[in-house]
């Protein structure tokens, strides 16, 4: 094995395990996590140090700074669907003459949801500034679980409001912190959550739109060739029926591109799909993904637990007001004006 393929390899195990301890980061350590340090410790012996401060600078520019990469990535990966969409399918389906409107509905989705991901990467989210903290601080009441009163950031030098977290991507507090999104860039929070629940929604109606159409053109290329009541040899000279297995590699014979595309925009649509369902759970209850995560800590929302100086304490979400209150929160954040008038 050379040194490079060692590198290569060195490379992706610290790839792997630094997203396994973002996932295990604020949690009691575990076996996993245990087991993910003393791999990464009897690597290091293998590989030189430099080679090891370069990777640990790459991995840190990547997933501890706000990077540009994920976002060139994010444009290349639609680019690349799209491109493939307009020189085959686009050119097939009107050929069969599909609704021009349905073909089209994609362009259509494409430029509301880029119109979403300027929005969103250029919002200010809620930075918690010197000159807005005081009326900032007022807006949410501290529930005494996940947001305590007094509590002050050490990096802003300023007391934490309710419901703000400080990113380290940013290196910013941010008033009703959601999550930093390395695809646009940019934090999610109090000003900029709409901007993200559309463009989240365009963009898995973009890949559920192509797939739908997409899958409707190798149907009826089916239909119109007859290749269902057909049949073929196989290996053994037997004359068999097709088969839907057949048929598959059939169609990835002749349309290699559009099937690969189809199934790469099938598992992006079921991948988005869910997380869509969570994000839309998570407003309709009035709650971020910081939250929802750090409430884990405590079970479920009637349970009692335990806080760092012995009291017994039931935690509930507080900002919760209803579906329809919940869901008008995010297309208008209150104010400070709005709270009093309650």
């Amino acid at each position: 094995m050379d040194f490079l393929t060692l590198f290569l390899i060195y490379l992706c195990f610290v790839l792997t395990t630094t997203a396994l301890l973002c996932i295990c980061s604020g949690r009691k350590e575990s076996f996993l996590t245990r087991s993910v340090h003393g791999a990464t410790q009897v690597l290091s012996f293998v590989i030189p140090t430099r080679f090891q401060r370069v990777t640990q600078r790459a991995l840190h520019r990547l997933f501890h700074t706000r990077s540009c990469l994920f976002v060139v990535l994010h444009i290349a990966l639609q680019a690349a669907v799209y491109g493939e969409y307009t020189w085959e399918v686009f050119v097939y389906c009107w050929e069969l003459q599909f609704h021009l409107l349905l073909l089209l509905l994609p362009y259509l989705l494409l430029a509301g949801n880029m119109g979403y991901f300027i929005l969103c990467s250029r919002a200010n989210p809620g930075i918690v500034t010197k000159s807005n903290h005081a009326s900032l601080i007022k807006i949410y009441a501290y529930d005494g679980v996940l947001f305590q009163k007094g509590i002050v950031c050490p990096t802003c030098k300023m007391e934490k409001p309710a419901r703000s977290k400080h990113c380290s991507f940013c290196s910013v507090c941010v008033h009703r912190f959601d999550h930093h999104c390395v695809w646009v860039n940019n934090c999610i929070g109090a000003f900029n959550a709409k901007y993200f629940f559309l463009y989240l929604l365009t963009l898995t109606a973009m890949a559920a739109t192509i797939a739908i159409i997409t899958a409707a053109f190798l149907i009826q290329v089916v239909l119109l060739s007859n290749m269902m009541h057909g049949s073929y040899v196989d290996d053994r000279g037997q004359e068999r029926a097709v088969e839907i297995l057949f048929l598959i590699q059939h169609l990835f014979l002749t349309f290699p591109r559009i099937v690969f595309m189809l199934g790469f925009v099938i598992l992006l649509t079921l991948v988005l799909a869910a997380y869509c369902c969570f994000n839309l759970y998570l407003v309709l209850t009035n709650q971020t993904s910081n939250e929802w995560y750090k409430s884990r800590r405590y079970g479920c929302s009637h349970h009692l637990t335990l806080q760092p100086h012995g009291r017994q304490v039931v935690y509930k979400n507080i900002y919760s007001k209803g579906v329809w209150l919940n869901l008008k929160e995010i297309f208008k954040p209150p104010t400070v004006l709005e709270r009093k008038k309650k």
